[in-house]
């Protein structure tokens, strides 16, 4: 691929450089699992929305500015680099957005899409369940068909759901033909977290606050114009999803090269009473930053051609996963017992372990690495299939 940029790929850079710098909140926002940083966040989007920044590579007729994918990563890199807020429309954006684009009908896009891309509507994923996590084709929610009144009843339970705690609705995978093979007799639904029958119960993390929640569904009726696809196809659809997740979409270069960056700034710091052991470290995860931002190049290339991430997107979910946690792990050690200080005025162990709470989620989820390595295995390398 050619890293040269052309002149509307430059001036695309510079000004959203340009508009970052001019609106990127002069203090962090509160933490969006609070009421408040929910809050905050909303507007947050609304603010990129009203700039045009908010999803540059949709449609202009959905609020997006037709850019190109590799205009998209060049958007990312400047955001991480300007330090602009976590995204609390990540979900919707990210993960909905692209299946919504693919199989939703028309009036599907003009229904959700620009209050998605506002803030108006925060969207919570709703797939794993008690006993299907990255086993998805386990889980047991089911959908029976109402013909009376035109839809479906949903009962179950959800959990693990991120922003559920206070997001608006919720998508999800429900069993609609029990008579079916795991993966089929599946159905794609959307649903308003606030409908009769629904319970959202939060859950906390690791810092106290609700980034995720249970959702229990209880006779809840679900319209067919919210089912994503085709009844009984949503596998198809969910995979869909699940290779933007594990693949290009969730995590840009941008915010690995940003975090490299401030760790090889912290080690022109604290280095000098440092060994020499960390120093490397430093350097290997700033190397590997910059080879996953080449890998995400080429990636670029490969699906402008007409290609697609497929399963190559679990070797991407393994790799940026691992790198999210041994990077933070090297600024801990660096920061040593500054790096257990909570006040995140500190010199900057609250920002490095903020940080690391969060990277210890990512070999978890999108499916488990364990489970990632093996779809590397029998689905890239051709290995045979192990014994379950």
């Amino acid at each position: 691929m050619n890293l040269d940029l052309d002149e509307r790929e430059r001036a695309f850079q510079e000004e959203a450089r340009a508009w970052l710098r001019e609106h990127v909140p002069a203090e962090p926002l509160p933490n969006m699992d609070t009421p408040e940083g929910f809050t905050a966040h909303r507007e947050w989007e609304r603010t990129l929305a009203d700039g045009g920044w908010s999803v540059v590579s949709w449609p202009a007729a959905y609020g997006g500015r037709d850019a190109s994918l590799l205009e998209w990563v060049l958007f990312e890199e400047e955001y991480y680099r300007a330090g602009a807020p976590s995204r609390v429309a990540q979900n919707g954006i990210s993960l909905l957005a692209p299946i919504i684009f693919e199989y939703g009908t028309a009036e599907q896009k003009e229904l959700y899409l620009r209050p998605m891309a506002d803030g108006t509507e925060v969207w919570a994923q709703a797939w794993s369940e008690p006993e299907a996590g990255s086993d998805l084709a386990a889980l047991r929610s089911t959908a029976v068909r109402d013909d009376a009144r035109g839809g479906w009843v949903l009962n179950g339970q959800k959990t693990w759901s991120s922003r559920a705690a206070f997001a608006h609705r919720g998508f999800g995978l429900f069993r609609s033909d029990p008579s079916q093979e795991r993966h089929r007799g599946l159905t794609y639904f959307l649903f308003p977290l606030d409908a009769e029958g629904i319970t959202v119960r939060p859950i906390g993390k690791l810092d106290g606050h609700p980034g995720f929640a249970e959702i229990f569904f209880e006779d809840v009726f679900v319209p067919d114009a919210d089912v994503l696809g085709t009844p009984g196809d949503g596998w198809r659809v969910a995979m869909s999803t699940a290779g933007n997740e594990r693949g290009l979409s969730l995590r840009s270069p941008g915010r690995f090269c940003a975090a490299a960056d401030r760790l090889a700034a912290l080690w022109k710091e604290r280095g000098q009473e440092a060994p020499a052991s960390l120093g490397e470290r430093v350097a290997d995860a700033w190397i590997a930053a910059q080879a996953y931002r080449l890998y995400t190049f080429g990636t670029v290339a490969r699906l402008t051609g007409g290609g697609d991430i497929g399963a190559d997107g679990s070797v991407n979910k393994i790799f940026w996963s691992e790198l999210d946690v041994r990077l933070h792990e090297t600024a801990l050690d660096l920061l040593g017992p500054e790096a257990e200080l909570r006040d995140e005025g500190a010199a900057a162990g609250g920002a490095w372990m903020d940080g690391y709470l969060f990277a210890l989620s990512g070999p978890i989820y999108a499916g488990t690495n364990e489970i990632q390595r093996n779809i590397v295995a029998e689905r890239l390398l051709g290995l045979p299939r192990g014994k379950r």
